[in-house]
């Protein structure tokens, strides 16, 4: 089995509980605060592990108390980054989680979004079979390198996540990343909010978003839907999964961890109904948690419910 190349950041997540997030020159208290591994490309990642899918964690990890914190909870996972420490600052992404479990996010970047054209040239592209990569790194200057890397490997399936920041991604860039023909998985807001970038017209649904940005990519369309589950559109077929009900605690690292199950399950075969099936699962499992990161028992619990 090919190896899945997972691109993108490895941060602290400096989580926050608070009853609501403030108003200009408002005072409020915190009800709680942790620090956590996190970092879209991590949060990918971990998932891919759980489901012993082989996979290269493409992440740099900078200098500082963040970048500090990141190497040892990675040395306790067993993973020894493939990158050099860039002599730059690790960054964090600061995590507002409000009483209903909604998280907004305010990320300080460092190291984790520079990449560098000598680092792709040292991989083995034949051992790839796949690359996931979300907007940020794209959005960033060095964002090129990483486009010219998959650009020059065409064989490689690409994964991309943008996130809500694909309304800030320069229409150049944006328009090589459709050009690599990837799989899109998106939020509804974020797929609605695509296809009209695209367009000039806001879709009437997410079914009209993810037929139009199916015609433009030429593959398959994922768009989210919270508790709902699930729209896909390959073109061929399309329709819902249903989601899984889930009491949450909060909503971090859940778009994350439904993409990185998606991999693995297409990795290992399964069907794209089954993949956002077990997807849906991952990410109810995920929203019940504090936190990106699923312990090896809430996974398998999570899996075992099928």
């Amino acid at each position: 089995m090919k190896k899945i190349l997972v691109i993108g950041s490895t941060v602290v997540d400096v989580i926050i509980n608070l009853d609501h997030l403030p108003r200009t020159a408002e005072d409020v208290n915190v009800s709680g605060q942790q620090m956590a591994m996190g970092g879209c490309a991590y949060n990918a990642s971990e998932i891919l592990r759980n489901f012993d899918v082989p996979y290269i964690l493409f992440s740099p990890v900078g200098t500082g108390v963040y970048g500090d914190f990141v190497r040892a909870h990675l040395a306790e996972e067993g993973i020894m980054p493939v990158i050099p420490t860039p002599d730059r600052e690790n960054g964090c992404c600061y995590c507002f989680v409000e009483k209903g479990g909604e998280r907004t996010f305010i990320s300080y970047h460092g190291a984790e979004y520079a990449f560098r054209k000598e680092w792709f040239d040292a991989l083995d592209a034949s051992d790839i079979g796949a690359a996931y990569l979300c907007g940020l790194e794209v959005e960033e200057p060095t964002g090129g390198v990483i486009l010219d890397f998959l650009e020059q490997h065409p064989g490689i399936t690409v994964y991309f996540a943008p996130g809500p920041r694909i309304v800030n991604l320069q229409q150049e860039k944006l328009d090589r990343l459709y050009d690599l023909h990837p799989v899109l998985h998106l939020n509804e807001e974020e797929a609605v909010s695509s296809a009209a970038r695209l367009t000039g017209t806001a879709p009437a649904d997410v079914r009209e978003a993810a037929s139009i940005l199916h015609r433009r990519t030429g593959n398959t369309v994922i768009a989210t839907l919270g508790p709902a589950g699930c729209w896909y559109d390959t073109g061929a077929a399309s329709g819902r999964v249903p989601g899984v009900p889930a009491e949450t605690v909060d909503t971090i690292g859940a778009g994350d961890s439904h993409i990185g199950a998606v991999m693995a399950r297409l990795q290992q075969g399964a069907s794209l109904p089954r993949a956002l099936a077990d997807a849906n699962r991952i990410a109810a499992a995920v929203v019940g948690t504090k936190g990106a990161r699923l312990s090896r028992e809430a996974f398998r619990q999570a899996m075992d419910g099928r």
